[in-house]
């Protein structure tokens, strides 16, 4: 399969290597969660051993000094850093896989992000909703965007707005990257989960974008970017939407495993004040563990294979099919309702001990609860196309 992809040089790291940086962080990550759930964002010093380890790199350009690698590695990266804390997975996720959108964008563009320090971070809003006038050589961007988790470490922001076209043509949505200077971040990031991934808005007033900083969605769809003249490996050949979307999924992963195992430590030593039985003695608890357990390792494992069969396809040449991409989509629709709702059926069978906040089951509930408000991970967005196609009909969503 695509995942034994070999070093270019000695200093590049391993698939494992990388892996067991990630896993050595858990203890850590648990220990700053509090902070960074206080603080509304990640510590600064998460994020400094994170690009330390390399884990910025892992879809970023060999050009750019990046390791260009799999992209299953980095969902295993991410999946533990989510199981340490799942705010820090989840900005992991989101920032983390934006130098895969940066090499599909104009060469330029790319010079403009990483020309000088290629360890510069950046954002996202894809909410297309933007305001965008035609000026020469580019366009003037104004509105105002919720949800840019991690801006706070970023020094460029990628903006989702529909450009204006002629009556009869069709829509143009792009993604405009716009520098640090021309925007402002607005502290709004009030919630009951997630709240260390430092969501805020982001707003901007009248910022000249030149045309070639902006993404065309038609161009992601149809797997022809600019950037992939000078990027022209196979991973740059798949559709930007399945790497996406992913992103956004996979932090429930990890957060699933910390929250089986949170319900495993409680039952292992809980006796119940009112009856005096064993949590461990219980039938339903111990069904309710196995399921969570059982299941999540299934949705990892149907994920990692869809990327397996991109990456084969991608190196071979091949194209994806249009139903391959609505049901590898679909899939990743499910998983964080599928985590949250196995990890809900866990919390009355443990007792009054699991609502204190203090328990370590309840911050990872919260975050799989509040991750199910993402458009990308909510299925009945994503059921239609699967089944159109099954149909014999086109898309209607072309971020596929």
């Amino acid at each position: 399969m695509g995942m034994a992809l070999k070093k270019v040089d000695a200093t590049e790291p391993t698939r494992d290597e990388l892996v067991e940086r990630a896993r050595e962080m858990i203890p850590t990550l648990k220990a700053r969660a509090a902070k960074a759930l206080a603080d509304r964002k990640i510590p600064e010093e998460t994020i400094a051993e994170m690009k330390e380890a390399g884990f910025f790199r892992i879809l970023q350009p060999r050009r750019w000094g990046g390791y260009e690698m799999h992209p299953n590695v980095f969902f295993d990266v991410q999946k533990l850093l989510a199981e340490g804390c799942m705010s820090t997975g989840w900005v992991y996720g989101v920032v983390g896989c934006h130098p895969y959108e940066m090499a599909l964008f104009h060469d330029q563009a790319q010079q403009d992000v990483w020309g000088e320090d290629n360890s510069v971070l950046v954002s996202s809003s894809y909410q297309p909703v933007g305001k965008v006038e035609h000026v020469d050589g580019g366009f003037r961007l104004s509105g105002r965007w919720g949800f840019s988790s991690g801006s706070q470490h970023c020094d460029w922001v990628l903006l989702g707005a529909m450009v204006p076209t002629e009556e009869g043509n069709p829509p143009d949505m792009r993604t405009f990257l716009v520098p640090r200077s021309d925007y402002q971040i607005d502290e709004t990031w009030e919630t009951f989960g997630l709240q260390g991934t430092g969501s805020h808005d982001v707003v901007v007033d009248n910022a000249f974008v030149p045309d070639y900083r902006t993404h065309k969605a038609s161009d992601g769809f149809m797997c022809q970017n600019p950037g992939q003249k000078e990027n022209d490996g196979p991973l740059y050949s798949l559709p930007w939407a399945q790497v996406f979307v992913r992103s956004v999924s996979t932090a429930a992963l990890g957060g699933a495993h910390a929250a089986v195992k949170a319900a495993v430590e409680i039952a292992q030593s809980r006796i119940s004040t009112n009856t005096g039985k064993a949590s461990k003695a219980d039938p339903i608890l111990m069904a309710a563990i196995a399921r969570a357990h059982a299941q999540v390792a299934e949705m990892e494992l149907m994920l990692a294979t869809s990327f397996d069969t991109m990456m084969d396809k991608a190196e071979r040449g091949d194209e994806l099919t249009l139903d391959e991409r609505a049901t590898y989509r679909y899939h990743s629709s499910t998983v964080v309702r599928r985590s949250a709702e196995l990890v809900d059926e866990l919390l009355p069978l443990l007792g009054g001990r699991a609502i204190y906040m203090s328990s370590p089951i309840v911050q990872p509930w919260l975050d799989l609860n509040a991750a199910r408000a993402h458009v990308a991970n909510d299925p009945n967005n994503m059921a239609a196309d699967l089944v159109n196609g099954l149909m014999g009909e086109p898309p209607s969503f072309l971020f596929l």
